[in-house]
């Protein structure tokens, strides 16, 4: 677990209730201002997060992605949030329940993170695989967490076309398993690291799935509280 995946399925469960309440309340967020037109309900993996076409990853967007997923805000949270877990419940057991454990499942976590993400990065520039999530918001609900699982597994090329994401199958499991040459005796098994690459595709969904209903939800909670001060200076 980790904290970005926790609060995917927070946000997940509160857009779940927010769609039963209030049915088609996250596509209607996002509908044209044109009268009649209903927003699509047909998943296009290959949709944008906006209405103009998303231009190709550059170079120095592929760095970026890279430290960004490695020591960003959110990154260094789950962090905290994974080690502290592992730490509590004392998994692995190799590193022990103490201060020190803590530091070393953090370190371990983010090294390997970081040779993930570099490994996803360079190798997809080799066949202009984009590593970047793009949101389907124009769909239903049911369409958008079904985008968000395909993604986990699949990327867009140049063109922006839908492909499978050879770089984070290679790179997830590749490095989870040359990880092996440094960690503590107990950590360093087969069985561990296929564990590490299953909770690792598993971060990327819940990581998908925040970014695709995060900005629904800022958006909503940012709208209602500046109505809200809206009300309250006009009294």
């Amino acid at each position: 677990m980790n904290y970005k995946l926790s609060c995917s399925i927070f946000l997940l469960a509160s857009a779940a209730v927010a769609q039963t309440i209030m049915p088609g309340t996250l596509a209607s967020a996002v509908v044209p201002d044109s009268a009649g037109e209903a927003p699509s309900s047909s998943y296009n993996a290959a949709s944008t997060s906006s209405s103009d076409a998303r231009q190709p990853i550059t170079a120095r967007e592929r760095v970026d992605w890279a430290v960004r997923g490695t020591i960003g805000p959110e990154s260094l949270a789950a962090g905290l949030f994974s080690a502290g877990w592992g730490t509590l419940v004392d998994s692995p057991k190799t590193y022990g329940s103490h201060w020190e454990g803590f530091g070393d499942r953090y370190g371990m976590r983010l090294s390997g993170l970081a040779a993930s993400n570099t490994a996803e990065a360079g190798l997809g520039a080799i066949w202009g695989e984009d590593p970047r999530y793009n949101r389907d918001e124009s769909a239903s609900f049911s369409h958008r967490i079904g985008h968000a699982a395909k993604m986990t597994f699949l990327a867009q090329d140049r063109d922006g076309n839908t492909m499978p994401a050879y770089a984070r199958l290679i790179a997830i499991p590749g490095t989870n398993f040359l990880s092996n040459t440094w960690r503590a005796p107990g950590d360093d098994t087969a069985d561990r690291a296929a564990i590490r690459t299953g909770l690792g595709f598993l971060s990327r969904f819940g990581g998908n799935t925040f970014d695709e209903f995060w900005p629904d939800v800022h958006r909503r909670l940012f709208h209602r509280n500046r109505s809200s001060d809206q009300a309250l200076l006009g009294k």
